[in-house]
């Protein structure tokens, strides 16, 4: 039968107990990590909680009583323990706890435990969904419970950080309208207004800027946000947005503000400085460079571009994508410091799979030399001399030991996009290191992006509301491909963290931007009228941004996905193994919504 706790309170938490509390009489409730009968009449118990775990000691002094009930106890029984501090005899340096024990004189089993399905300990190899079906005994584990504690930590200096720089705090509403707009909503359906659906929001966008209209000059939210996409490494269906918005500003503040929190929150939680200000780099030079507007500058093989170099060659793949106006670049796979022999590592298999790979993004296929000491072997020789390959190994600046890789198409941007990604599957498979923190803007963005899918064949990268740059705006109904943005995306170790922008309140530009996007103002007055209603009485110059947190989270703690830093998370197929959640809802309730279910 459980025992109560009346009478007993805790006098500190398991981890905290130090030789200084020597002496002290200790009060401790938390689970048997385990227990350890030596014989001789001498037990010891390691009880945990979220602070860490204390020894616990039973020896010929302990009342046979309570000798006995130790006896019993087993793993993740909820105990309660009364007793005295004393230093050990025997330390245990792996513990922070490890120089003292207490010696107890009152044990109180307040629930028994059977046998869980897997051992509570850090770094658990059992496999993760077994781990997710139990994830109240997952979350038991030191590693995770840091994880989130770390997690509460820095949502802490969030608050504190914009409330010192004369933030509001300001709760958005959870059940809004559908304006879809990039990724699919989540609908909920109305049981007052049958045939109505609320959606969830994808970001408080729209109500953010609705409270600078108020009047609410610097607004911030740790806001709840819902989109429904497919399932990736750092995607959930539902996560948190530092969310904030300034009123008379330019995108100069706004980048102050955002660097001053990444300064403080990594400064406060971790004790690491980033320096400040934040290199910018232009969304093409990113691109250029990299591959990618997201990119790792935590190390090189930035993208070479050969199309110059190979120029007038016979090699069909190369001239037919230049010919079209696209590109030929490469990455060179050097035997950089700490890094494995790229020659050796990329053997011909290992580039087939890396062939497999970019064919498998959208390439049409991968061109490649390995210049190893044994020689140079390379996929498309037989269409170059002896000293045209040794230009464009010079031109690549390659030497002996490395791999080039090159892929042509004659789509710049996806040429580039494509060695981007090989660029980071290379990194991993020579272990190339990638320590520390770079953060970075992207600026300069391009406005608008093609898209068949949308009337007009144009999107907007961001979204409708941003403001063109002034000396771009003369090219909006001309030339969508100049517009370029007041946004900018803030990137830490090759992941997007936050997007934001200075959002138009001119009424006739954005009439215009509507236009361009293909749509009429019947539609934009139909998907986004109470803004543009609102902003006929009097809308103060505005921007602002949002930065994940969940992948904030994630990136401090360097973890492998976001699964490791929420507590209740979805699995790829954005299902919950714990609850088994989405689940059928009965008939009586869909009645109720006036729906009914159509099987595919």
């Amino acid at each position: 039968m459980s025992e109560s706790i009346t009478g007993l309170k805790r006098t500190r938490y398991c981890g905290e107990f130090r030789p200084e509390h020597d002496g002290e009489v200790a009060v401790v409730f938390g689970w048997v990590q385990r227990q350890r009968d030596l014989g001789q009449q001498l037990i010891f118990v390691d009880v945990r909680d979220r602070t860490g775990i204390v020894q616990l000691a039973f020896d010929e002094a302990t009342d046979r009583a309570v000798f006995d009930k130790a006896f019993t106890l087993r793993s993740e029984f909820v105990i309660a323990a009364k007793g005295v501090v004393r230093l050990r005899s025997a330390v245990n340096k792996e513990l922070p706890t490890g120089e003292v024990e207490i010696a107890v004189d009152e044990l109180r089993i307040l629930n028994k435990s059977e046998t869980p399905p897997f051992e509570i300990v850090e770094n658990s190899a059992t496999a993760e969904l077994t781990r997710l079906k139990y994830r109240y005994l997952d979350l038991r584990r030191p590693d995770l419970q840091r994880n989130l504690l770390m997690r509460h930590r820095i949502a802490k200096v969030t608050r504190d950080y914009f409330d010192e720089q004369g933030f509001v705090e300001i709760e958005t509403p959870m059940l809004i309208r559908s304006t879809p707009e990039g990724a699919r909503d989540f609908l909920v359906p109305s049981r007052l207004h049958p045939g109505s659906f609320y959606a969830l929001p994808q970001s408080p966008q729209l109500y953010k800027q609705l409270s600078m209209v108020a009047g609410f000059d610097r607004y911030i939210q740790l806001a709840r946000c819902f989109r429904d996409e497919d399932g990736r490494a750092d995607r959930q269906p539902e996560f948190t947005q530092i969310d904030w918005e300034m009123s008379f500003v330019d995108v100069e503040d706004i980048l102050t503000v955002g660097e001053g929190f990444i300064s403080r929150v990594f400064r406060e939680v971790l004790d690491v400085d980033i320096p400040l200000p934040l290199p910018r780099m232009t969304y093409n030079d990113a691109m250029r460079r990299f591959g990618s507007d997201k990119p790792d500058t935590r190390f090189g093989m930035e993208l070479v571009d050969l199309s110059e170099a190979v120029t007038g060659c016979d090699f069909a793949v190369f001239t037919d994508a230049i010919a079209a106006g696209g590109n030929v670049s490469a990455i060179v796979a050097s035997n950089t410091a700490g890094a494995a022999d790229a020659a050796a590592v990329l053997t011909r298999k290992e580039i087939d799979k890396l062939t497999e790979f970019v064919r498998g993004i959208g390439g049409r296929g991968l061109a490649w030399a390995r210049l190893s000491p044994d020689g140079t072997a390379c996929s498309f020789a037989k269409f170059f001399t002896e000293e045209a390959l040794a230009s464009l190994w010079q031109t690549a600046g390659a030497g002996t030991g490395d791999v080039v890789l090159i892929v042509a198409d004659p789509d710049q941007k996806l040429a580039r996009s494509i060695l981007g990604a090989l660029r980071l599957t290379v990194a991993d498979k020579l272990n190339i290191p990638r320590e520390g923190y770079n953060a970075l803007w992207i600026v300069e963005m391009p406005f608008f992006e093609k898209n068949a899918d949308v009337e007009g064949g144009w999107a907007a990268m961001h979204h409708p509301f941003t403001s063109p740059t002034d000396d771009s705006l003369e090219f909006l109904e001309t030339a969508p491909e100049k517009v370029y943005a007041k946004a900018y995306d803030l990137v830490l170790n090759g992941i997007e963290l936050s997007s934001g922008s200075i959002r138009i309140t001119d009424p006739v530009l954005q009439s215009r931007m509507f236009a361009a996007l293909g749509l009429s103002q019947e539609q934009a007055q139909e998907k986004f009228g109470f803004l543009l209603d609102a902003f006929r009485y009097g809308a103060p110059p505005h921007g602002g941004m949002g930065i994940g947190l969940d992948r904030l989270v994630m990136q401090m703690l360097g973890a492998a996905t976001l699964r490791d830093v929420l507590a209740f998370p979805k699995v790829q197929n954005m299902t919950e193994p714990m609850t088994d959640c989405p689940a059928a809802v009965d008939g009586k309730q869909l009645g109720e919504l006036g729906l009914n279910i159509i099987e595919n």
